[in-house]
């Protein structure tokens, strides 16, 4: 998988951690990143506050040049993934201003040029399962409020690849990276922007809502695919909590950093120490309470084992001695009578919006239910959804054969 490669303005600078992680999140998923040759500047804010054929001239000289190469272009700015689709859309649809452009350019335009973003190759392109299978430090335990901004997945006919409102592409990633990805109502709402630098009255208000609803919501830190969404919440966070007298301390990632950092880079490769807010502190109270939530799993599904050993073994010299009843056949999967579709939907909606709560009822452990949380997929839910809809003891016992499953994928991986 290769993609023409478009890193912008921030990614050697302001950004510079984005664009070290994106390098090593490329190698570390096998897909190659061929720098676009001659870029210029998308124009950003800057560009399209000044004159409509300039904002749109400047992305549209990028596409041409991709146009050449034959491959999508991968855009990991959101302000510069938004300027080049919305610059697409217009070169496809307004045949008027697509002249007008052709004609500043001296360069005729095709229109085949398409612009992704990272969330997109990383969650519909390249698979949380082939992430999840990369992953040998997983994440299990942090708790990460996954913030797209207000340009990633806006508007929806330039974008398209998530929903516009409650998008799920960056929670999925760190789900298999083994996060519990928050439920949060301000991850599409915007930061600011440049308003907390023109206008700090009218942005430093909106940071602030994003920030108190992130840790409001359970979050402990912040993970994004912005530049400038990054650059706010970071490096603005010690001046917000200083105007509104209250401490936040929410350390703030790309979503690149924590992919890196989950499948084994040590965070310095990827310029953690960069941050403003203090980040690194907190990886290794997670990696810490990883390592104790695995192994207070094992030793509870280890006792689960001996138990049910017990239990079995108790059982046959009952039967042996004739005390009991022959036992009943036990249930199969055969023998289970055909759910209730409308449980069974029932039960998917609970788990896939309600996952830890549905998890604490299948695993006593909450340790193992926050095991259970971070692998939930389609697959697993489907399967769970199903079981619970006729027998809560084998949905139980399904899910502690995932949360095993999983320890032992984790054991591997480190070994």
């Amino acid at each position: 998988m290769k993609f023409s490669y478009y890193p912008g303005c921030s990614l050697d600078g302001s950004g510079i951690e984005y664009g070290m992680s994106m390098e090593r999140t490329a190698r570390i998923l096998g897909f190659e990143l061929e720098e676009l040759e001659d870029w210029n500047c998308c124009g950003a804010t800057s560009g399209h506050n000044t004159d409509q054929l300039l904002s749109l001239a400047l992305p549209a000289r990028n596409l041409a040049i991709a146009e050449k190469t034959g491959m999508s272009m991968m855009t990991p700015c959101a302000a510069c993934y938004s300027r080049h689709r919305h610059a697409e859309h217009v070169i496809q649809h307004d045949p008027e201003m697509k002249k007008k452009i052709e004609q500043v350019l001296e360069t005729e335009l095709q229109g085949t040029s398409e612009t992704v973003s990272i969330l997109d190759i990383l969650a519909n392109k390249i698979g949380t399962e082939a992430i999840a299978a990369k992953v040998t430090n997983p994440l299990t335990t942090m708790k990460a409020a996954c913030y797209y901004g207000c340009l990633l997945v806006r508007p929806v006919e330039h974008t398209g690849f998530d929903d516009a409102e409650d998008p799920q592409t960056m929670d999925k990633v760190m789900k298999a990276l083994g996060a519990d990805a928050i439920e949060w109502s301000h991850k599409t709402e915007c930061c600011g922007a440049a308003m907390v630098t023109s206008r700090p009255d009218v942005g430093n208000p909106m940071l602030y809502r994003v920030l108190k609803d992130a840790k409001e919501s359970g979050a402990e830190c912040i993970v994004t695919a912005c530049p400038l969404c990054m650059l706010n919440l970071d490096m603005r966070q010690a001046k917000i909590e200083k105007q509104f007298k209250e401490k936040l301390d929410l350390p703030v990632y790309y979503v690149t950093e924590l992919l890196a950092i989950a499948c084994g880079d040590d965070p310095k490769t990827v310029g953690i120490e960069k941050h403003f807010v203090e980040a690194g502190k907190y990886l290794q109270i997670v990696k810490v309470r990883a390592a104790e939530a695995k192994a207070a799993a094992e030793k509870a599904a280890a006792e689960a084992a001996a138990k049910a050993k017990e239990k079995a073994a108790a059982a046959k010299d009952k039967a042996a001695a004739g005390k009991t009843k022959a036992p009943e056949k036990a249930k199969s999967e055969g023998d289970i009578a055909e759910p209730d579709p409308k449980k069974v939907e029932a039960f998917k909606t609970a788990l896939t919006k309600n996952p830890a709560k549905m998890a604490a009822k299948l695993v006593a452990d909450e340790a193992q239910a926050g095991i259970l949380v971070s692998i939930l997929d389609e697959k697993r839910i489907g399967k769970l959804a199903d079981l619970m809809a006729t027998d809560m003891e084998l949905a139980k016992t399904a899910a502690a054969a995932f949360v095993t499953e999983e320890l032992k994928r984790q054991g591997e991986c480190q070994d």
